[in-house]
């Protein structure tokens, strides 16, 4: 087991680090903030498309650079790092990966554009009041050899902009992710107002026409593909968020002074960003295990709800540090450090929260022999 990064990995950690400082400044999300419809930085989108960056971590199958998940993951790491309002993990990581990896010529072809940026891809994977996305409530029927999905996803990001929408979907012989047309009949996107204001929305089916990925026999197989990626990705994008609260929480406390002291030389404040500190590590392991894990092609299912919980646990943890220590500064809207807030506290919920982890490994546990 070697956690090193690959040079791969530093060279795309550099390059994305370059173009998300260079764009995704404060300034910039304080204008994305005031826009209608959800923060998305199409600037951005465009320059990362341009370097390469979207088309690095696909198959070569797909006009990528056969790169894989851990690179995924140190994309990934760097846009959360900066709140980057680009769509990267819904349709790099989760949509164009699965199709690459499942899909027939076209659906290929759909995934190369993602990787150009010339179309935008996102998955429908969460229900309201459904919390395992491994068992949708979303039904499809294959009438006369046709798909017919009927259902609604909530939280679904991008959905106004996307070419194609992967929807997981329960049939009569398990379950199945489906390519949905957004624009088809029968198909109703509206917004959804989100803590953190990103782009998110309500997806309704109504007997809606599905392309399906792979085969029926696939479908359990192509569903935990996609939800694999999915909570390693997010968990790779609070990492980063985290990281930099942190930091931003470490300079306040060196630089206010109250009582003639920095506040960081109190020791009540020293040990929430030492126990902070130590989280935020957690979460680093956790996810770097849960990473490697699949891209040696083993086992990990339990990696990966471990990881998801230490971000949605920890995550929840070190953004309530940030804001206390912070005190009344980290409420004024006009400070970076409320957008940090709201986006870990997004990440804490999305693809389920530390509760529906540990459940599921509760369950890994209780269905392994003694």
């Amino acid at each position: 087991m070697d956690f090193t990064p690959t040079e791969a990995q530093q060279d795309l950690e550099e390059l994305t680090r370059q173009i998300v400082d260079k764009l995704a400044t404060p300034e910039r999300q304080r204008e994305l903030d005031r826009v209608d419809g959800g923060r998305f930085d199409d600037a951005l989108w465009r320059a990362l498309a341009e370097a390469g960056v979207l088309a690095s971590a696909l198959p070569e199958n797909v006009g990528g650079s056969g790169l894989g998940v851990l690179e995924q993951t140190t994309v990934l790491r760097e846009l959360g790092r900066k709140l980057a309002a680009v769509p990267y993990l819904p349709s790099i990581v989760i949509s164009a990966a699965t199709l690459a990896e499942f899909g027939n010529d076209a659906q290929r072809e759909l995934a190369q554009r993602a990787g150009t940026g010339e179309d935008v891809l996102t998955a429908a994977l969460a229900e309201e009041m459904n919390y395992d996305l491994s068992a949708p409530v979303t039904r499809a029927e294959n009438i006369d050899g046709a798909w017919a999905l009927t259902g609604t996803k909530i939280t679904v990001p991008v959905a106004d902009r996307a070419a194609r929408i992967l929807v997981s979907a329960a049939t009569n012989a398990g379950v199945a992710v489906f390519v949905v047309d957004p624009s088809a009949e029968g198909v109703v996107v509206s917004a959804q107002d989100v803590v953190d204001y990103s782009p998110e929305f309500i997806v309704e089916l109504n007997r809606a026409s599905g392309e399906l990925v792979g085969t029926v026999e696939q479908g359990s197989e192509v569903l935990d593909f996609v939800l694999t990626r999915a909570a390693v990705g997010l968990t790779a994008s609070q990492l980063g968020t985290l990281e930099e609260a942190l930091k931003l929480v470490a300079d306040y406390a060196r630089e206010r002074v109250q009582f003639e002291r920095p506040i960081g030389s109190f020791q009540a404040v020293a040990q929430r960003l030492a126990d902070a500190y130590i989280d935020v590590k957690g979460v680093r392991l956790a996810l770097t295990q849960a990473a490697w894990a699949i891209s040696e092609g083993l086992p990990a299912e339990a990696e990966v709800r471990t990881a998801k919980f230490w971000a949605a646990d920890a995550g929840h943890r070190v953004s309530h540090t940030v804001i206390h220590v912070h005190g009344g500064v980290g409420l004024d809207r006009e400070h970076p450090v409320h957008r940090y807030f709201l986006a870990a506290k997004h990440n804490e919920f999305a693809l389920g929260s530390a509760t529906d982890q540990l459940r599921g490994l509760g369950a890994i546990l209780a269905a392994t022999p003694a």
